[in-house]
């Protein structure tokens, strides 16, 4: 028997999905120390009980899902609103240092997935789905390639695929980072300076006090902004598909808010509602989220489950000996370098929270690093996410893959 639910409906399914995932992460203290996203929760679980209700009793649900692409529209767009060529110039070398580390990294690890997927008789799809779609690019971007795959190659099984290895690397980036970190504190004999520099201490870039700029109006006027870098994008995006140039549909509205964002900044003829852009993107990826798993099929990943763990495996032992080797040396063999280290450990596998509670979790311990602090949150929440969907594009393009 199958349920057929209108876009009302299935909005609704979605947002009571969301706040499950809010009450069971408030509730179970692993789900929240591991910072797994709560719209990953309420689908999971969501998930879970689908699948018995079809293996036991043969009911499955057919969910509206016209509000899906908009809202990874939306979300996207955020991320081009959010990338500020004049943060990157505050941060530093340091940043684009870091930035360059962190994209290398990237094509290893799409490199390895692909790899593993072509030896295992896998798609080379599944591979960059177990590379830097899911483990650099979270859940949102892992939800986006999977509905790519499956409707422009025909691949199924994608979204499945792709929640359970941004799952397990949100899990594994945040248990790998402390050990690493520890490891070089300790073979290096580093120490973290006591006092910060009064350098250090003014680069802090969020201040909690603010005073609070998001009204009725703002959200309004950042909606406008939103919609109106959609539209131009769109209008880009069926113009290269005319000329044989297939994007996915989301970066043109993404490179419109990249360069939305800096025209108004370098001629300060507008300024953006920051704060509104993240409620916006927030909002929008969540209930994309949402939505994303609630049509989830667990029954259907049992054939892929050996190869998929062999690879996150690969990911992870990959992930340490970079970060040790590389990472630490390239941003300077010193304390601040090594609690660098374990926040990628956070944001290669998982997430930016998850990086910045790993390096919570050791300058509580072993000292501050406010160099830290800043360098990894501002490459791993503005600036990475372009480069990771660059370098998708590249393997995308290779014969080999597509």
């Amino acid at each position: 028997m199958e349920f057929q639910l209108g876009m009302i409906s299935t909005t609704a399914i979605a947002l009571a999905i969301l706040f499950a995932g809010y009450f069971l992460n408030d509730k179970i203290a692993l789900l929240k120390n591991n910072n797994i996203p709560e719209p990953v929760v309420g689908g999971i679980a969501f998930s879970v009980l689908s699948a018995i209700l079809y293996l036991q009793f043969g009911i499955s649900f057919a969910f509206d899902m016209t509000l899906k692409n908009p809202l990874m529209l939306v979300f996207f767009t955020t991320v081009g609103l959010g990338a500020s060529l004049k943060l990157l110039a505050k941060g530093g070398p340091k940043v684009l240092l870091f930035l360059g580390v962190a994209s290398l990294y990237l094509v290893f690890q799409n490199g390895i997935g692909v790899f593993l997927a072509r030896a295992t008789d896998m798609n080379p799809l599944f591979g960059l789905l177990a590379g830097s779609i899911t483990l650099s690019g979270g859940h949102g971007t892992g939800a986006t390639y999977a509905e790519i795959f499956t409707l422009s190659q025909n691949v199924q099984g994608t979204m499945e695929l792709a929640m359970a290895c941004a799952t397990f690397g949100l899990i594994l980036g945040g248990i790998l980072g402390g050990p690493v970190t520890r490891r070089l504190i300790k073979n290096y004999k580093l120490k973290a300076d006591i006092q910060p520099s009064k350098k250090n201490s003014a680069t802090v870039t969020y201040d909690p006090d603010d005073e609070d700029r998001v009204t009725p109006k703002s959200m309004m006027a950042t909606m406008l902004i939103l919609t109106g870098c959609i539209v131009l994008g769109t209008w880009i995006y069926e113009f290269l598909k005319t000329k044989g140039i297939p994007l996915p549909s989301f970066i043109c509205p993404l490179l419109v808010g990249i360069v939305l964002t800096n025209i108004c900044q370098f001629s300060k003829v507008y300024t953006i509602n920051t704060e509104c852009i993240d409620l916006w993107g927030t909002m929008a990826l969540s209930i994309f989220l949402a939505m994303a798993l609630m049509s989830l099929r667990l029954w259907e990943l049992a054939n892929l489950a050996g190869p998929m763990l062999l690879i996150l495996a690969a990911q992870t032992a990959f992930l340490a000996c970079y970060t040790y080797f590389v990472t630490f040396r390239l941003m300077g063999k010193d304390y601040n370098a090594a609690i660098i280290a374990g926040g990628h450990c956070g944001f290669g596998l998982g997430a930016t929270p998850t990086a910045v509670a790993n390096m919570e979790a050791l300058t509580s311990k072993y000292g501050p690093s406010p160099q830290a602090f800043l360098v990894v949150p501002m490459v791993g929440a503005f600036f990475i996410d372009i480069s990771n969907t660059l370098i998708i594009q590249l393997y995308l393009a290779l014969p080999f893959v597509n």
